[in-house]
């Protein structure tokens, strides 16, 4: 059963960094995509970044210049670097994983709470 465990959040003030981590049990090559979610206060869940197998980025406008989204195959471990945090980056941040074969298969984490107050 593929795993998917999101580590890396925690309190930060405005204006600071933090970098999560998502950790698979598969090689992140073997997934056609993956991505960073977040689910805000009373908020929908929205995506912030994905990346494709081709190294393809894209990015939630919010956050571009200040997110960045990487991965590590070997360590089976998708990143992302959050730079300049604001409070309304508060949010649960939720990995996803994507196989595309004949069908659509997604793998999701159970998300890492990210608060972003002084």
């Amino acid at each position: 059963q593929v795993q998917v465990v999101e580590s890396g959040g925690g309190l930060v003030q405005p204006g600071g960094s933090l970098k999560l981590s998502c950790t698979t049990s598969e090689r992140i090559s073997w997934f056609s995509r993956m991505g960073w979610f977040r689910r805000g206060p009373g908020q929908e869940r929205e995506l912030v970044a994905t990346m494709a197998t081709d190294g393809t980025t894209r990015y939630l406008d919010s956050v571009k210049g200040r997110f960045t989204i990487s991965g590590d195959n070997a360590k089976n471990t998708l990143f992302l670097q959050m730079d300049n945090l604001k409070p309304e980056d508060t949010a649960v941040y939720y990995c996803k994983a994507t196989r595309i074969t004949t069908t659509n298969t997604e793998y999701w984490g159970k998300g890492t709470l990210v608060t972003v107050s002084s």
